[in-house]
């Protein structure tokens, strides 16, 4: 009642605050990320450490328990969740809600570097990843080829496109998936080995040996300053690798060439990926959690053709499975619900009322509603998603029926020697 009131004594101020509205949702809109699911759940970050040939309780007392115990002293933690399987261990850190995900992520990459200190020898740095129901992946982008091997199709993805991918605002940028790693793979005869009585190891060691990395450094000649070159490093001619002795020494020297082969190939396939019945090679197109699923599919689908440039001619890059629709239908649906539902409710009251300024009351009073909620979502930190434009549709009909109701009513109080704003109050 107190509102109506003040409606009807004060009503260029009513006037002045829904053009207020109008403007403000306007830039809301703007600014609103647009997002398939809500934010919902803790703040999550996993960190994934990969140890090739540990077992399971060897990765949880040489990896594990150093992450479980450092990781206790990041600032907002509520638990730590881990789990140890062959070759890799999985921890998931909750947090609370309203923890400072930037500053947490600094902390856990600050006391990953700490914990790996206590690790054995050769621990590569782990893959750390904040995640949670914004950061799953809204569409793939998909490389095909009918002559290149899969492969190829991975080393062109990782190494020429992805480096423009990673560079989209809002986007992450993970690595390709469906083929297998680029990789100089080394094959050992067993009957050879068995023949020079050479074991496995030795091999290995031999390697190791024959592929040093370390500066070659310059070489000064007088008044020339030459750059030193450095054989102990593989480089392009693959075949030189196979000169490298196994067992230098008294007697016959046997190389590597002796006992196996070389090739520039692929890692062992662990995975593979299928697009409408074909193999394949993609890179998930997952956004920052607090990055708008259209703005990021909008950039991804603008950047594609730069990325087409970056890689040969016979390789077809294309976006697939994109999520975004769900968010665009649901729009579009809600536009037209209050639509619709504005200029049928209007067109009611003109024709059995036949007052066309409640009809132009009617009509105006949803959209502005819808508007006023918009703006409220905006200063409450939320975003446009399924789940809140789900409700703003339900909305609309409580809108409708709240307007035809409220206007019925206005006009039944309009008796005669009763003025509008004593019948608008009655009826209220």
């Amino acid at each position: 009642m107190r509102f109506v009131l003040l409606a009807l004594s004060r009503p260029v101020t009513v006037v002045i605050a829904l053009v207020a509205v109008a403007l403000g949702s306007v830039l809301a809109l703007q600014r609103m990320p647009v997002d398939i699911f809500p934010q919902v759940g803790d703040p999550v970050i996993y960190v994934s450490q990969p140890y090739g040939g540990m077992d399971p309780q060897q990765m949880e007392g040489y990896l594990t328990y150093y992450y479980e115990y450092h990781f206790l002293y990041i600032t907002g933690i509520d638990h730590v969740e881990s789990r140890s399987i062959p070759g890799q261990a999985l921890l998931k850190l909750v947090f609370h809600q309203g923890t400072d995900m930037a500053s947490a992520m600094g902390e856990t990459m600050g006391y990953v570097t700490r914990a790996r200190a206590f690790m054995p020898a050769g621990t590569v740095p782990p893959f750390i990843t904040r995640f949670d129901t914004g950061s799953v992946a809204v569409a793939q982008l998909i490389f095909s080829s009918p002559s290149r091997t899969q492969g190829d199709l991975q080393d062109i993805a990782l190494n020429r496109v992805r480096p423009l991918f990673a560079t989209l605002e809002g986007v992450s940028a993970p690595p390709p998936f469906g083929g297998a790693q680029r990789t100089i793979v080394i094959t050992l005869n067993p009957d050879k080995l068995q023949q020079y009585r050479i074991s496995p190891e030795e091999a290995i060691a031999a390697v190791n040996r024959a592929t040093l990395i370390q500066p070659s450094g310059d070489m000064r000649t007088g008044k020339l300053d030459r750059i030193a070159r450095t054989n102990a490093t593989l480089g392009g001619n693959l075949p030189e690798l196979l000169d490298t002795p196994i067992r230098p020494g008294s007697g016959t020297t046997v190389f590597l060439r002796d006992i196996g082969t070389i090739e520039n190939g692929t890692d062992i396939l662990t995975a593979y990926a299928h697009v409408n019945g074909k193999r394949t090679v993609y890179i998930p197109v997952t956004k920052r959690p607090d990055a708008s699923t259209l703005a990021v599919i909008n950039r991804v689908k603008a950047a594609i053709p730069d990325f087409k440039k970056a890689a040969p001619e016979d390789v077809d890059i294309r976006l697939e499975f994109d999520q975004s629709p769900f968010v665009a239908n649901s729009i579009r649906g809600l536009v037209m619900e209050g639509l619709l539902g504005a200029v049928l409710t209007g067109l009611m009251v003109l024709l059995f009322p036949r007052d066309w300024r409640s009809a132009l009351i009617v009509v105006l009073n949803i959209p502005f509603a819808l508007l006023a909620a918009v703006l409220l979502l905006w200063a409450a930190g939320q975003s446009i998603n399924i789940m809140t434009l789900g409700g703003l549709a339900l909305a609309v009909g409580v809108l409708v029926d709240e307007a035809t109701v409220e206007i019925e009513n206005i006009h039944t109080q309009m008796l005669p020697g009763v003025s509008r704003a004593r019948a608008v109050v009655e009826a209220c």
